[in-house]
């Protein structure tokens, strides 16, 4: 098994769109790219801690490979939004791809065919070197599952399938 990060807004959402994926067997909600150790939503949300709402994906790479859940990412994310994702707002919520150095040069590729596609005037969305990790408490974690009615509600009232309908077509 190996691992990628990402950050797409809610990490509720990322969770959701790649546990569906053929050869993804977990995605963890959590926190990276900041200064604080041991971040809480609450630090996260609420305070400068350069944390990004980010999720582990867990995968079979001879299932699925990691260019193709990168080339996944950007179909789940608006990549033109520097202020948050959908009704988020707020650095936490931006997007961004955590790389190890094995991983860059894939991740750099796909963000190039986005950036050439002429789908979007522009891709805010950073390559950032890998950081720690650190797992969101245990309610965020499949929230989607655990919280169904409440999960829906938030996803369409952000407008996020809307949204990437907008860019990416169906």
């Amino acid at each position: 098994m190996q691992t990628a990060i990402v950050a797409g807004g809610c990490f509720w959402c990322v969770e959701s769109d790649f546990e569906k994926l053929d050869g993804v067997s977990e995605v963890i909600s959590g926190y990276s790219g900041g200064t604080l150790d041991d971040p809480t939503y609450e630090a996260v949300s609420y305070k400068e801690t350069g944390h990004y709402e980010a999720a582990m994906i867990i995968y079979d790479p001879s299932i699925v490979t990691y260019r193709q859940l990168i080339d996944q990412y950007w179909m789940t994310v608006d990549p033109t939004d520097s202020s948050g994702q959908f009704c988020d707002k707020g650095s936490s919520y931006r997007t961004a791809i955590f790389t190890t150095p094995d991983q860059r040069a894939e991740a750099e590729a796909s963000k190039d065919m986005i950036v050439n596609s002429g789908k979007v005037a522009r891709v805010v969305t950073p390559v950032l070197p890998a950081t720690t990790f650190y797992p969101a408490e245990d309610y965020h974690q499949d929230y989607y599952k655990k919280n169904p009615v409440r999960y829906k509600g938030y996803r369409f009232g952000c407008r996020r399938d809307a949204r990437l309908a907008e860019l990416w077509g169906n």
